[in-house]
């Protein structure tokens, strides 16, 4: 579980990367405090009042020694263009780190790690941690077109073992990230791969590793109102350790999961054999 902080944070860079925005953030007390699948919770200002909700984004690197935050974000709605326009020098409500982070296997172990779009941005920090460790990892990254690709360049600085994807084929292999999967993670002999990304994806990702017996952890893109457990906005039904299906959070309880667990096909739906389910449907 992350302890987060509430801190006015400085934009210190905000600067364009293919089709998405990379900013950067300078906040005391924050990044010695991150781990790789933490988010970060920013309130956007509008003169006109209306942007009451912070926008998560996930945390894709941070700096202790420069107190400094980054993420990545594509213009999506109201919240994230208010967000683009700020300059640097101006300062944003930010509170990190939230969620649980990614699981980092003990001593030396080869990973996977498979993203869509800048889904990919949470993963390099956990690709640094892996090979410290002795580890080796491998990259799968996914977009639609070439230019909604994230961290190919980051992706080669850290392995030979790179392989790209477009819907369209405008860069790399036609076709989504599940295709060249199963003979990626026999290629490296991965004994885990991390995912995030649509929520398609992540699911199609757990089904082939699922056959496949490798274990999958799937950072999970829910919309989330609070951030912090309270709105219940962001549940999805997961399976305990104990067998019982019961809604979690996102946010406190994710956004990470194991991908073996998430019933993804009953996502959006009340399922009549989860904890609770009667009593929700008396409503």
């Amino acid at each position: 579980m992350a302890h987060p902080v509430q801190r006015q944070a400085e934009i210190v860079e905000l600067s364009p990367v293919g089709a998405y925005h990379r900013l950067v953030l300078r906040a005391e007390g924050i990044a010695e405090r991150v781990l790789p699948g933490h988010f970060a919770a920013l309130a956007v200002d509008r003169a006109d009042g209306s942007l009451l909700l912070r926008r998560a984004f996930s945390i894709h690197r941070a700096d202790p020694a420069a107190a400094t935050i980054e993420v990545v974000f594509a213009e999506a709605g109201a919240g994230t263009r208010a967000l683009a326009r700020q300059r640097v020098g101006d300062t944003v409500d930010v509170v990190a780190p939230l969620g649980n982070a990614f699981p980092v296997p003990t001593g030396p172990a080869s990973a996977l790690m498979v993203a869509g779009g800048y889904g990919s941005a949470p993963l390099f920090g956990l690709a640094d941690r892996i090979t410290e460790q002795g580890g080796s990892v491998g990259f799968i990254l996914g977009a639609a077109t070439g230019d909604r690709l994230f961290g190919v360049e980051q992706a080669k600085a850290l392995t030979p073992d790179v392989l790209v994807t477009t819907d369209d084929g405008s860069f790399g292999i036609r076709g989504q990230v599940t295709l060249p999967l199963t003979e990626a993670m026999r290629a490296i002999e991965a004994r885990v791969v991390y995912a995030c990304g649509p929520m398609g994806m992540l699911r199609a990702v757990a089904e082939v590793c699922g056959r496949e017996g490798v274990r999958c952890f799937t950072a999970v893109e829910e919309a989330m109102a609070c951030g912090v457990g309270v709105c219940m906005t962001c549940v999805l039904p997961v399976v305990g350790e104990d067998g019982v299906s019961r809604f979690v959070r996102s946010c406190v309880d994710g956004p990470c999961f194991d991908g073996s667990r998430v019933r993804w096909d009953d996502i959006g739906t009340v399922p009549a054999d989860l904890e609770g389910a009667a009593a929700m449907g008396g409503l």
